[in-house]
């Protein structure tokens, strides 16, 4: 699922006007590092974010997402309104089924990253990222005004739980008759988890098979403890969570993605469908750009010492001519290096390095994700 800018968290310091989700008091049971994230507070980690990086690599992490915002498009025209609001051709999505998708403004800039549920004939869900969550209910509302469609925020109704890594199919088993072996990559169920009502979705960020559980905000409290109390289960907050999508090559709104930046430079032109039926926002500039090479593109890059590019740190070929900017950028407990993600010049070949505060640190150029799960 998309996610909001991380890497500066730590130094954000809690505003007094910081809402809470249902699991604040539960986090701070947890000794959770709580910081303003989005306008809410958020744990950034509960002890070491590399502990709870692993034990989704490996086990299983439960995820604190009801920051994130749920949208429902419902009528008859509903799916015609998402198809012109978004850049993906939702309409034909069979019931069960979710999709990754964007909002873009008319010069095809990104303005949020989404997941689009069908939960209904005429019911669609759109999880946004919480910073963007109002920009994208202002224009959905907008782009459906002129079709036969209702659009309500119902991101206060909701709690969204996350439940990723290796055994969260078997820990999750354990609390529902969903079966979940048959709910595939990207598809979602109503059932029961734990004794309480849930949409189930295959979905996550992490590089990981897992779950997002999208639960009555009041019964929020009670699921996260049943799911906590099993062995190998670990809490994790937003830290763990930007290094497992860093790992994954997963992009980042407010990172890889922006206003400033369209799907087809970030590597994304596959989820723009110029081939659906009727016009949608910004597509004449996104078919202009389909025929047009972009100037640069993104990339993978492994530092070959030990001090780990920055967001916003300079990329330089051999001679230190700048030829980019990195986007992402941590070390991986995974790789057991430092990695990040950075927009290159499309020319650009040849030895390239890192501007780190001042000094040049080699790097490699890899193919995205750096991390695949077998």
């Amino acid at each position: 699922m998309p996610a909001e800018n991380t890497e500066n968290a730590a130094a954000t310091p809690p505003a007094p006007q910081a809402r809470t989700t249902p699991l604040y008091d539960v986090h701070r049971e947890l000794g959770a590092n709580l910081v303003d994230f989005a306008g809410y507070l958020m744990p950034l980690r509960y002890a070491s974010e590399t502990a709870e990086h692993r034990a989704v690599r490996t086990g299983a992490g439960l995820f604190d997402l009801s920051h994130m915002g749920e949208i429902f498009l419902d009528g008859p025209g509903a799916g015609a309104a998402l198809d012109y609001a978004l850049v993906g051709n939702l309409s034909p999505m069979a019931v069960g089924k979710a999709r990754y998708t964007m909002i873009c403004a008319p010069d095809g800039g990104v303005l949020d990253d989404l997941i689009v549920y069908r939960l209904a004939d005429e019911t669609f869900m759109v999880v946004a990222n919480a910073a963007n969550a109002a920009v994208v209910l202002e224009a959905l509302a907008e782009r459906a005004a002129g079709f036969d469609a209702r659009v309500t925020d119902r991101s206060a109704d909701y709690a969204l739980i996350a439940l990723q890594g290796p055994e969260a199919q078997g820990i999750l088993a354990r609390f529902t008759a969903a079966p979940l072996p048959d709910l595939k990559y990207y598809a979602i169920t109503a059932d029961e988890v734990g004794g309480v009502d849930a949409l189930i979705a295959r979905t996550g960020y992490t590089g990981e098979d897992g779950f997002e559980l999208f639960v009555d905000a009041a019964d929020a409290v009670r699921l996260w403890r049943e799911l906590a109390a099993v062995e190998g289960v670990v809490p994790a907050g937003l830290s763990a969570r930007d290094t497992l999508r860093l790992e994954a090559g997963m992009p980042l709104y407010g990172n890889e993605l922006t206003a400033e930046t369209t799907p087809y430079e970030a590597g994304l032109g596959r989820v723009v469908k110029l081939d659906k039926p009727g016009d949608f926002v910004g597509k004449a500039t996104l078919a202009a750009q389909a025929q047009t090479p972009p100037g640069r593109r993104l990339v993978g890059l492994v530092a070959r010492g030990r001090r780990a590019p920055r967001k916003g740190y300079e990329v330089v070929t051999s001679d230190g001519t700048p030829c980019g900017v990195v986007t992402s950028g941590a070390p991986s407990p995974t790789l057991g290096k430092p990695i990040a993600m950075a927009y290159v010049d499309c020319t650009v070949s040849g030895e390239l390095a890192v501007d780190v505060r001042g000094r040049q640190e080699p790097v490699d150029v890899v193919d995205l994700p750096f991390y695949k799960r077998s």
